[in-house]
């Protein structure tokens, strides 16, 4: 027999595990393990055993398919136990970084047109669909948001629709990543959310191109409003028409996409923790 190796019948305590009788064909062991084995000694306590194998590491035992099984249903019953709610996915929710939200906006869109309604009665369009005041009455519009506005931008304003039934909101903004959009993104989002408070209503959110601007308000407005994370909004409006915001407002609506969610989550433990008051 080779020293350092066993081909017997042993009984031997690890990690507090009985290994019970069976052969071990080439086990190495140290010279100290072999003869404490050899000569039919009590079987070693763990701290014996690593003193024998200071330098063994210790294998890990894989769970058994009925321990994962287990663990399995010990969710099962927490979860029945406390109930589910329809929030949880948002637990594990993490915002996007700007690329991945980027990313969101090339899996297909339809092909551009001058406007598209994108939500119901909320429509997202470019300059000359802002500037055909034929075109807005016959459809039935009453709003209209320039987020181009000004002078060297869409020049329009309330006096340019001064004749017609059109309640006008313009935001002076750039499409520039520098840009601070989000200054205006409540604003925006109150006069978006008033105009579609009455089903007859009909607003146009439209900037140069109807990509950018106008898009990162829609979308603002469908966080602020609708309670929907940055990558559900973009999905509803990437899904009705081609838009793609430029790379610093990407970033800004990841911002609000943080405080919106961090101000569900406190207001879903206060809800809780009233609940709790109650029921002791």
């Amino acid at each position: 027999m080779q020293p350092g190796y066993l081909l017997a019948p042993v009984l031997v305590v690890l990690t507090g595990l009985w290994l019970k009788e069976g052969f071990l064909t080439h086990l190495e062991l140290s010279s100290c393990a072999v003869k404490n084995i050899a000569f039919q000694r009590p079987p070693l306590t763990l701290s014996e055993w690593l003193t024998c194998c200071p330098t063994r590491p210790v294998k890990r035992i894989k769970k058994s398919l009925s321990n994962k099984m287990t663990s399995r249903q010990s969710k099962t019953s927490l979860k029945k136990a406390y109930g589910s709610s329809k929030e949880e996915p948002e637990d594990d929710y993490i915002t996007p970084g700007a690329f991945e939200l980027e990313r969101l906006f090339w899996k297909g869109s339809p092909q551009y047109t001058h406007v598209n309604e994108v939500w119901p009665k909320l429509y997202i369009g470019d300059e000359a669909t802002a500037l055909d005041r034929y075109s807005l009455e016959k459809s039935g519009f009453t709003h209209v948001l320039n987020a181009a506005h000004g002078r060297w931008n869409v020049d329009t304003g309330p006096e340019y629709y001064r004749d017609m039934a059109i309640e006008y909101h313009g935001v002076e903004a750039d499409d520039l990543p520098t840009f601070n959009l989000s200054e205006f993104f409540y604003s925006a989002a109150e006069f978006i959310d008033t105009a579609l408070q009455s089903d007859r209503n009909k607003i146009l959110v439209h900037c140069a191109m109807g990509r950018s601007r106008s898009a990162t308000l829609v979308l603002a407005y469908l966080m602020i409003y609708r309670n929907m994370t940055v990558v559900e909004a973009i999905e509803q409006v990437a899904k009705n028409r081609c838009v793609l915001p430029n790379r610093g407002f990407l970033k800004q609506l990841r911002e609000l996409d943080k405080q919106l969610l961090l101000q569900r989550q406190n207001a879903q433990s206060n809800e809780e923790e009233n609940l709790e008051e109650k029921e002791i």
